[in-house]
């Protein structure tokens, strides 16, 4: 019988191939959890591969290429307390899903835990993991790991009510640093955000170039700063895109597709208490200082 209290969440598009890897690692799992796989419109043999090769394995389809929001649907199709993603490229190591269930069992002040991540086949610490583990803020005692504000989507086990509460990923960003705004989310609604290393995520990404992701992650942190940072920080990074859109191309790319969605993030626009950018603050003098 899968793990009564844990699930494991995919969304995938047209990569049924990198999926079925996923799929094989997760059902091995001592934990057993149940998985679903949400997937997003794929027109190619996805849904057939994991209706044939894993039986046990849940899908369910989006209409549209909904990107990260799919997790969303996948979070609110679950019934478990606690709901772990995993993309079709990564995966848990063997006991970190039994973990992450004793560490949320044992502190209910805990909304996500973001794991370690290993990446590729050498299996190398993932850059994030150093910066997760040394954040200087500061929480209750008790914690299994200091308090963060970011995380990586394919390398977190959250509380379904903590995530459901804060509204989960949010509809503006689609992908690329969409963790941020729903780590402050989580903050704001009275959960911590902590990183816990003795959780294991492993990511075999793909090789295929992305050479639009860096518009887009330049995009999301400034939507961000709209949605929920002080309007001088907002204006000020607006400002920042607007000077270098000239000369670079990225900018350019990024800020046009900020003016197109600042309606919105005007509209949806609700800024973080002070104590939490507060620590917003800490995490960018302790980023630039590093």
């Amino acid at each position: 019988m899968p793990h009564p209290s844990i699930a494991v969440v995919i969304a995938t598009r047209n990569r049924a191939a990198r999926l079925a890897v996923t799929l094989e690692r997760l059902s091995a799992l001592p934990e057993d959890p149940e998985i679903l796989v949400v997937d997003n419109a794929s027109t190619d043999d996805t849904r057939a591969m994991v209706a044939e090769r894993f039986p046990a394995v849940g899908v369910l389809p989006m209409p549209d290429n909904l990107g990260p929001l799919a997790r969303n649907a996948g979070v609110r199709a679950l019934r478990q307390p606690y709901i772990a993603f995993s993309d079709d490229d990564s995966w848990w190591e063997p006991g970190s899903l039994a973990e992450a269930v004793r560490l949320l069992d044992d502190d209910p002040r805990v909304g996500l835990l973001a794991a370690r991540t290993v990446v590729g086949a050498a299996r190398e610490p993932d850059p994030v993991n150093g910066a997760l583990a040394a954040s200087p803020l500061t929480g209750p005692a008790g914690l299994p790991g200091p308090p963060v504000l970011g995380f990586l989507g394919c390398a977190a086990v959250t509380r379904r009510a903590a995530y459901l509460t804060a509204g989960g990923y949010h509809p503006l960003l689609f992908i690329g640093g969409e963790e941020t705004l729903l780590a402050y989310d989580l903050t704001v609604a009275g959960w911590t955000v902590a990183y816990a290393p003795e959780l294991t995520a492993v990511h075999e990404p793909a090789d295929d170039p992305r050479p639009e992701r860096r518009a887009i992650m330049r995009r999301n942190e400034n939507l961000t700063a709209w949605l929920r940072r002080p309007l001088p920080v907002a204006l000020r990074d607006t400002w920042r895109l607007a000077r270098e859109a000239p000369v670079d191309p990225v900018a350019r790319r990024a800020l046009g597709q900020v003016v197109s969605r600042l309606p919105a993030a005007w509209r949806a626009r609700r800024p973080l208490p002070p104590e939490v950018e507060a620590d917003v603050r800490l995490l960018e003098r302790a980023h630039v200082t590093a």
